[in-house]
């Protein structure tokens, strides 16, 4: 059968070539992908790690004084916004590290004292970055806080050297292995081996020591903040820790066997913090366009005959179940004969042959009866092969002058309408290509067997 593009078809691909062109200048990332920007995104908690610097300020004075020397100290750390406009954060944090002191003096050697003790602390501290004053994005950002921490301790002392030996310190400066003055006393130095229970010692030797190694703390700090990204910042900050005891160091105004002065011991924390904000929604998000109109319609994804074939690219919907069928959803139709094998009772038909609705090959005579009784209007594809069918009933008379109006029909301009011409121009009329009437193609139809 022959077989022509339609003029359909031929208007829908015209009218696509604008589209298709136009489409080349647009920006193919807008058709992929749209950046959202989230109105209220939700933020969780950030996440921060400092390490720093801790200097102890109580009874036993270090005999230096530099906050870029002292003990090492870690913190962990997890902020989130208590405000809605975002000014005020709550951190709660978990700390740990050593204070320690080592006071020297030659004039009054009891004051030759030293301790060391860990520290532990978890608290809560609220802390304010003046959002009022600098916006979000600034690059830099101070910071004040102020809180509450609770804290342990237990302080050691080093007493004695490697050997048990009690260090005793001399006028002139020197520790030596007996109390001054003594004559063949030997010199000694501290192994600063902090072995000695300084509360349980209180306690022993002095019926003393009998006070908690737990109190609260009020830490107050200050700092910079400064931006990396959105998701990171560091800062550099310090804090002052106001303890509620003066134990800290086993020298208290009352309590202690060594008496200090009144007042309550404290310390200066000094950091370098990094912060990460792991978990809050993205301020912006992107949407794959094209890849989301997919998931979300399912009118792509119906399959109503399930034959694998989705129904936007089904050419015949419908097929049985467990019929199998080609990439366009079609059963196969192996000999080619538009009988389907399923329904094919002769699947492997000649080339070319006629075959009957199920398949079977006809003859030549078999097939034209069926066409001429037919109970409907014939297919428009039926006519070429009609045509073929009973040309040879007809015979060549005398030829026939081609009307001046009909002569367009005639391509190869040899005065006689062919066969081939025939069949294009009733092609031709099927695609609205010609401006005849049904009545004037039945003419041409009577011209062609009338040559």
């Amino acid at each position: 059968m022959l077989r022509s593009l339609s003029y359909w078809s031929c208007l829908f691909l015209l009218t696509l070539i604008p589209l298709l062109v136009q489409g080349q200048e647009m920006d193919d990332d807008s058709l992929i992908q749209q950046v959202n920007t989230v109105e209220n995104p939700l933020y969780k908690p950030v996440v921060s790690f400092s390490y720093g610097i801790l200097n102890f300020h109580g009874d036993v004075k270090n005999s230096y004084n530099s906050s870029a020397i002292g003990n090492n100290a870690a913190m962990v750390s997890l902020s989130t916004f208590v405000d809605r406009k975002h000014h005020y954060i709550a951190n709660f944090n978990f700390m740990m590290g050593k204070l320690s002191g080592n006071e020297y003096s030659h004039s009054d050697i009891t004051r030759n004292l030293n301790f060391e003790t860990d520290l532990s602390s978890i608290g809560l501290s609220l802390e304010y970055r003046f959002g009022h004053f600098f916006p979000k994005n600034s690059l830099v950002r101070p910071y004040v806080s102020l809180g509450l921490e609770s804290i342990n301790f237990s302080a050691k002392g080093d007493l004695a050297d490697e050997n048990g030996v009690t260090y005793n310190y001399w006028s002139d400066g020197t520790i030596r292995n007996y109390e001054e003055p003594r004559a063949g006393a030997s010199l000694i130095y501290r192994d600063y081996e902090f072995e000695t229970d300084l509360r349980l010692r209180e306690s022993q030797e002095f019926g003393l020591g009998d006070y908690s190694q737990h109190t609260f703390s009020f830490p107050a700090g200050m700092g910079l903040h400064f931006r990396i990204d959105r998701r990171a910042f560091f800062s550099l900050g310090v804090s002052y820790h106001y303890a509620l005891t003066d134990m800290m160091d086993n020298v208290a105004y009352e309590g202690t066997s060594i008496r200090g002065n009144k007042g309550n011991d404290s310390y200066i924390f000094s950091h370098l913090s990094i912060h990460f904000d792991l978990f809050s929604e993205p301020a912006s998000q992107a949407v794959d366009l094209m890849v989301t109109d997919v998931l979300f319609d399912s009118l792509f994804f119906e399959d109503e005959d399930g034959d694998l074939a989705l129904d936007v690219k089904d050419r015949c919907p419908g097929t049985p179940i467990g019929v199998e069928v080609d990439t366009l959803g079609c059963p196969l139709d192996g000999d080619m004969d538009e009988v389907p094998d399923y329904l094919d009772k002769e699947l492997e038909s000649a080339p070319g042959a006629w075959v009957n609705e199920n398949g079977i090959t006809v003859s030549d005579d078999e097939f034209l009866s069926a066409l001429q009784l037919r109970n409907e209007a014939m297919k428009r594809e039926d006519v070429a092969a009609y045509l073929v069918l009973i040309m040879d009933d007809y015979r060549i008379g005398s030829k026939t002058k081609i009307p001046e109006k009909f002569k367009s029909l005639d391509t190869d301009e040899d005065g006689e309408l062919s066969f081939d011409e025939l069949l294009i121009t009733i092609d031709q009329y099927f695609d609205f290509q010609l401006d005849l009437s049904l009545d004037e193609l039945r003419q041409v139809n009577e011209l062609f067997f009338s040559q």
